[in-house]
C-alpha cells in the first residue's frame, strides 16, 4: 500500500491509498498502479493486443460477426472446464482427467437419449449426476485416503477413456434430440422490432454494461473503506472504459449476426455465480486457504479434507457440464473427444494468472487465459498455421505466463 509523503509533518495516506505521493505526477501514477496490478491486468492487457494483431493480420477476418459467434462456440466447453480447472489449482492440486471424463458424460448422453430414447433433460441431468459421482470417488481418494491429486486423476483419465471405448464399442454414436443440440449450438430466439440487430442481446450487453460497471465501482468503493490499495482515479477510468468498449463490440458484432449463443448463457451465468463464491462465500475463503498455507489453514479450522472433496466434486460436474456441450455441438458421441481438453483448461488457467504453488487465481483470470488460447487457435487456423507450429506456439504461451509468475513472487519476495 502507498503512503503519501509531504514537506510538513508526516500524514498517514488517505483510505485506498490512491491519494499522489509527491512529486508523482498523473502518468507515473497510472504505471505505478499498473505495475502494482500486472498480475490482474496484464493478461487482459495482452488478450487486447493479440485480438488485435490477428485482426490485422487477417484481414478483418476474427473480428467478423460469423467468427466471433464461433469463437464463442468452439471455446465454451474450454472455457467452462478452465472455471472448475482454476478451482483445483487454487487449492493446491491437478486434474488430469478432466478430457477423458468430458468423452465419457458425451458417450452416457448418446446411450441415453439414442439409443434408449431417454427424453434430453433427464438425460442432462442424468449425466450431470454421473459427473458428480465420477467428481466424488475422485475427491475420495485425494481427500481422506492421502493419494496425490496427480496419481489419481491420471488412473482416471485411462479410466474413462476406456469406458468411453467400452460405451461406444469404438464407434460415433448420434444424432442427439434438437434440445440437446441447442445446448452446443442454439441461439437465443429474437423478439421485438426489426432493427437490423438481435433485440435480447442488445438488451443483455447493456444489462452486463451496467453489472460491470457497478461491480467494479462497489469494489473500488469496499477497498477504500478498508484502506486497501485502489487504482489511481484515471486509470480506473481507462480501466472502465476499456471494459465498456470491449463489451460493447462483443455485443454489437454477435448482434449483427444470430444473436448470443444459448451457452454463452450457460458461460455468463458460471462466471458470475463461482466469481461470486470464490470473492464472497466461506468455501472460496477456504480454498484460497488451503491452497495458500495449508498448516495455517488447519490452524484456523479450515476442514481442508471436505473442501479439497466438493473441490473435485464440483470440477466433475463442470467436467460432465462441459461433456453435454460438446457432445451437443458435434451432434454425436465419438470415443476421440475430449482429447487434450486437460492440457487446454491447466493452460487456461496458467495463462490467466493461477499460481503454480496454489493460493493464487480468479475465474475471470481463467477465462481470459481460456480466452487468449482462443484467439491464438483461431487465429493461426485463419492464417492456414499448421497444427505443429501452433503447438509450439501454444507451449510457448504457457511457458512465458509460468515464467511470469515465477519472476513476479521472486520479485515481491514471497
Amino acid at each position: 500500500m502507498s503512503t503519501d509523503v509531504t514537506a510538513g509533518t508526516p500524514a498517514p495516506a488517505p483510505p485506498g491509498g490512491s491519494g499522489p505521493a509527491a512529486g508523482e505526477g498523473p502518468l507515473r501514477l497510472m504505471l505505478n498502479g499498473l505495475r502494482r496490478n500486472m498480475r490482474q491486468y496484464g493478461m487482459l492487457i495482452a488478450l487486447g493486443l493479440i485480438v488485435v494483431l490477428f485482426a490485422v493480420w487477417t484481414g478483418g477476418d476474427l473480428l467478423l460477426p460469423r467468427n466471433v459467434s464461433n469463437l464463442v462456440l468452439q471455446n465454451s466447453y474450454i472455457l467452462i472446464l478452465a472455471i472448475g480447472m482454476m478451482l483445483v489449482i487454487v487449492a493446491g492440486h491437478i486434474d488430469l482427467s478432466v478430457g477423458s471424463l468430458t468423452s465419457f458424460v458425451g458417450a452416457v448422453a448418446a446411450v441415453l437419449t439414442v439409443s434408449h430414447h431417454v427424453a434430453w433433460p433427464v438425460a442432462v441431468v442424468l449425466c450431470l449426476l454421473v459427473g458428480a459421482a465420477a467428481g466424488a470417488l475422485q475427491g475420495f481418494m485425494i481427500a481422506y485416503l492421502g493419494i496425490p491429486s496427480f496419481i489419481v486423476t491420471l488412473a482416471g483419465m485411462l479410466l474413462f477413456r476406456g469406458l468411453t471405448e467400452i460405451l461406444l464399442k469404438g464407434q460415433t454414436l448420434g444424432p442427439f434430440p434438437d434440445g440437446l443440440q441447442k445446448m452446443g449450438n442454439g441461439f437465443l430466439p429474437e423478439v421485438g422490432p426489426d432493427t437490423d440487430y438481435h433485440n435480447p442481446t442488445l438488451l443483455l450487453g447493456l444489462v452486463l454494461i451496467a453489472a460491470v460497471v457497478w461491480q467494479e465501482v462497489r469494489d473500488r468503493r469496499r477497498q477504500q473503506e478498508f484502506a486497501l490499495a485502489v487504482l489511481p482515479g484515471r486509470l480506473f477510468a481507462l480501466k472502465l472504459v476499456a471494459l465498456v468498449a470491449a463489451i460493447l463490440v462483443a455485443t454489437m458484432l454477435l448482434a449483427s449476426y444470430k444473436g448470443a449463443p444459448i451457452v454463452l448463457l450457460v458461460l455468463g451465468v458460471l462466471v458470475v455465480g463461482y466469481g461470486y463464491v470464490m470473492r464472497n462465500a466461506v468455501f472460496g475463503r477456504h480454498i484460497y486457504a488451503i491452497g495458500g498455507n495449508l498448516p495455517a489453514a488447519r490452524l484456523s479450522g479450515v476442514k481442508d479434507k471436505k473442501v479439497t472433496f466438493q473441490v473435485f466434486l464440483n470440477m466433475g460436474v463442470l467436467a460432465a457440464l462441459a461433456g453435454l456441450v460438446v457432445a451437443a455441438r458435434l451432434n454425436a458421441a465419438s470415443p476421440k473427444a475430449g482429447v487434450n481438453f486437460e492440457l487446454e483448461a491447466i493452460a487456461s488457467s496458467f495463462i490467466g494468472g493461477a499460481s503454480m504453488s496454489g493460493g493464487v487465481g480468479t475465474v475471470l483470470g481463467a477465462i481470459i487465459g481460456g480466452l487468449v488460447l482462443g484467439v491464438l487457435n483461431n487465429g493461426m487456423n485463419l492464417l492456414s498455421v499448421g497444427t505443429d507450429w501452433q503447438q509450439v506456439i501454444k507451449g510457448l504461451a504457457l511457458l512465458m505466463a509460468v515464467g511470469f509468475d515465477v519472476w513476479n513472487k521472486r520479485k515481491s519476495g514471497s
